[in-house]
Order: C-alpha cells, then structure tokens, then sequence
C-alpha cells in the first residue's frame, strides 16, 4: 500500500505523480468500444480531418479515467473507502494519438466524517500533456481511511 491516510494529506499540497502514459490508437478505440461511444470525432479519421482539429481526438472521459489511475498510486493506493465525486471537469485542449500523459493533485480540502471514524478529501487533478499543456482538470473527491482507525 503506498496511498495516503488522512492524516497524511495537507491542504495544499500538490503531489507530481511519476507515472506517465503514452495514449495510442487502440487505447482510444477500445475505451469507444467499451463505452458504446460512436462519435466520429474519435473514429472517423475522414470525418476528423474535416474539423478544427484536422485528425481525431482522445475520448475525454479515457483521459479522465486514466488520469484517475495515473493519481492512485500516490494518494489512494489501498486508503479508500470510495470515490465520492468528480466535479468541475473541463477539457482545455485536445489530446491526440500518440500524445503522453502525465497528472498532478493538489490538495484543495479536507475534512473529518461526522463519527470521526474517516475523513473526506478533495483534490484538484490537471492532467499535461508532452508539452506541459492542459488538457483536462477536475476535482476528485473521496472517502479516506484514518490511520488511526486502522
């Protein structure tokens, strides 16, 4: 386990986390696949080519979601009890194919459960891309175990 207990989180606190992924074409189409997602912007190359972007983008729930798991190993890693929300989810800037993905939490609130027992966390989460651009930020909120109720 190397996530943190309560305790151990400070507001304020920004943690860079090391893991970083490189998003291919096959990531995207089967995150599309699985989630029954037919948007053509993320699987018609003819169709992309003609927008803004000029190719297809990244679904952005996968960029979420992996940003999500990029963030565990640090904060939650084996210390939650649950994910409580995700809020304030905003997609700045396109991700493409081959572009590698890198996350940062801060630490933005923190608070006891009314029985003491746990505590609940809020953390910004910005997702960078190669080029130290953002590319999706929200906030994670989740239910924490306390090291001393362990």
């Amino acid at each position: 386990m190397s996530g943190l207990y309560y305790e151990e989180f400070e507001v304020g606190e920004t943690i860079e986390h090391e893991k970083r992924r490189t998003i291919s074409e096959a990531d995207n189409q089967r995150f599309c696949d699985m989630t029954m997602n037919q948007q053509p912007l993320h699987l018609d190359g003819e169709f992309a080519s003609e927008t803004e972007f000029g190719e297809r983008l990244v679904n952005g729930l996968y960029t979420m979601s992996l940003a999500v798991g990029l963030t565990i190993p640090e904060t939650t890693d084996g210390t939650i009890v649950a994910n409580l929300s995700y809020d304030d989810v905003s997609h700045p800037a396109p991700v493409f194919h081959g572009d590698t993905i890198r996350a940062r939490s801060t630490v933005t609130e923190k608070r006891e459960t009314s029985d003491g027992g746990r505590g609940v966390v809020t953390m910004h989460v910005e997702v960078l891309n190669q080029d130290d651009e953002v590319v999706c930020a929200f906030d994670r909120t989740v239910l924490s175990l306390k090291a001393s109720s362990q």
